[in-house]
């Protein structure tokens, strides 16, 4: 069994991370997983929340990002979860997502409340 796994965190316009991890998290459908090297193969349907990786590198850390929507695929040791949009925390706008979840909450607009929940609480796990 191989100590590391590759992921790779795809947006639907752009790569937004990839490289070695020990461990990642993720909510999908069936509700969280987390995947490790040697995880059996596995395909499924991520939900809104935050992904949180474990990388292999001392500078790089963890790595938290907000995904909204996707799949996860894991065979060989490859993870990729495509997301339909990716927000890595350290550039989301706190208070921005303070006032959209606000907003969405006052107008009852559960779709926006929920990306605004989720943009928070990757900011929190980071």
């Amino acid at each position: 069994m191989a100590a590391e796994l590759h992921v790779e965190l795809v947006a639907a316009d752009r790569q937004v991370w990839s490289g070695e991890a020990t461990l990642v998290v993720a909510r999908t459908t069936s509700g969280d997983i987390g995947v490790m090297p040697g995880h059996q193969p596995l395909l499924g349907v991520l939900e809104s929340g935050p992904v949180m990786i474990r990388t292999t590198s001392a500078e790089a850390g963890t790595i938290v990002a907000a995904v909204h929507g996707g799949f996860v695929s894991f065979a060989d040791n490859k993870l990729s979860l495509l997301a339909e949009t990716v927000e890595m925390a350290d550039e989301i706008d706190v208070q921005r997502a303070e006032r959209a979840l606000e907003r969405a909450k006052s107008e009852a607009d559960a779709a926006a409340e929920r990306r605004a929940d989720v943009r928070l609480r990757a900011v929190a796990a980071r």
